[in-house]
């Protein structure tokens, strides 16, 4: 197998959730929202439409970020971009805390762990 499939797989392989209890059905359901690694080519993408974003980091990007980032267990996207307003109208500490987990080189249990 080339490097480059080696590396797919892994990027594959790889995918975290959080469970985000204020997107869920009820209280005693939270929506459990699937992610991958950020990638290199996504941050290239957030920065184009938000320049130095990590030196300014903004709501907006962060949203950009679940809506590139957000699936459900079949890998299938829970946003697109015409959700954005609506994102935008989630409580801040909600969006960073949601934004921040796909972001994160570590999952969340490993960050506890810590």
């Amino acid at each position: 197998m080339s490097l480059a499939k080696r590396l797919a797989a892994r990027q594959d392989a790889d995918r975290r959730s959080i469970d985000v209890a204020e997107w869920g059905e009820d209280e005693t359901s939270p929506q459990i929202v699937y992610y991958g690694p950020f990638l290199a080519i996504e941050m290239d993408k957030v920065q184009r439409k938000h320049p130095n974003f990590l030196q300014n980091i903004t709501l907006a990007g962060m949203v950009e970020i679940i809506v590139m980032k957000a699936e459900d267990k079949d890998g299938n996207k829970l946003f697109t971009l015409e959700d954005k307003p609506t994102l935008m109208r989630e409580p801040m500490s909600l969006i960073t805390r949601v934004a921040a987990a796909m972001m994160a080189t570590e999952s969340v249990e490993e960050q506890e762990k810590n």
